[in-house]
């Protein structure tokens, strides 16, 4: 058996994911991301079950692993109980572990994700923070969300909030202790390294393709990713 198939079979959401599929097609008729993106979780579920290492590596590389909203409507819909949405969970795990994930525009897209959400959940307690929303960056929010921006205290204040102040409230300041447990957390249940090979792996893409500053920032790399280049 290949690495790729021991990691899959290693992760319990693998087991919990696939348990008798027969391939009805169920899964594929009721998933939205089918409907818009040439994505079939029925052909997804029959690659792996095939146990074909080379054809699962491809599936690894591609852009099809990255296509699930994580709905969970085939779970829902299953007449024997499989979730595809769990195997596609292990997937891109196993896709972000061994560096198959800069294959593909849609992979190479979690570095930004890594950088944009998880570093600021790390850093402020929050998914998503005001001040990473970047007016420069994000044009489509239009002239309201740069005077937003640009006057926090006075907008959050007014609604309530308690933006970046210590006690309680919305957009509270989120303590040190509290962000040490969330770190705690994401080193213990191995975000941490998942993180890590992100940056690693998507350096050694930078670093093929020519995008790689010589002090080792890859700040080049992320915008050619932002813009969905190929590289």
């Amino acid at each position: 058996m290949g690495i790729v198939l021991d990691l899959l079979k290693q992760d319990v959401r693998f087991h919990e994911g696939l348990k008798a599929c027969m391939n009805c097609g169920v899964c594929t008729a009721i998933c939205p991301a089918a409907e818009f993106y040439d994505y079939d979780p029925r052909m997804l579920v029959s690659i792996v079950q095939s146990n074909d290492e080379e054809a699962i590596i491809e599936l690894l590389k591609s852009d099809t692993i990255w296509y699930c909203g994580q709905c969970m409507s085939c779970k829902t819909r299953c007449p024997r109980n499989n979730c595809p949405g769990l195997v596609i969970n292990v997937l891109r795990k196993i896709s972000q572990e061994l560096g198959y994930f800069t294959e593909s525009v849609k992979g190479r897209q979690q570095i930004l994700i890594k950088r944009n959400i998880g570093d600021t959940i790390l850093k402020t307690g929050y998914c998503i923070h005001p001040s990473i929303v970047k007016p420069e960056l994000h044009p489509e929010q239009g002239p309201v969300w740069e005077w937003v921006y640009n006057n926090p205290n006075d907008v959050y204040e007014r609604m309530g909030g308690n933006f970046d102040k210590e006690g309680a409230g919305t957009l509270r300041k989120i303590n040190n202790e509290v962000l040490g447990e969330l770190k705690a957390i994401f080193e213990v249940t191995g975000g941490t390294l998942l993180f890590d090979k992100i940056e690693k792996f998507s350096a050694m893409k930078a670093r093929e393709a020519g995008l790689e500053g010589t002090d080792g920032n890859i700040d080049k790399y992320i915008e050619k990713v932002n813009a969905e280049d190929k590289i």
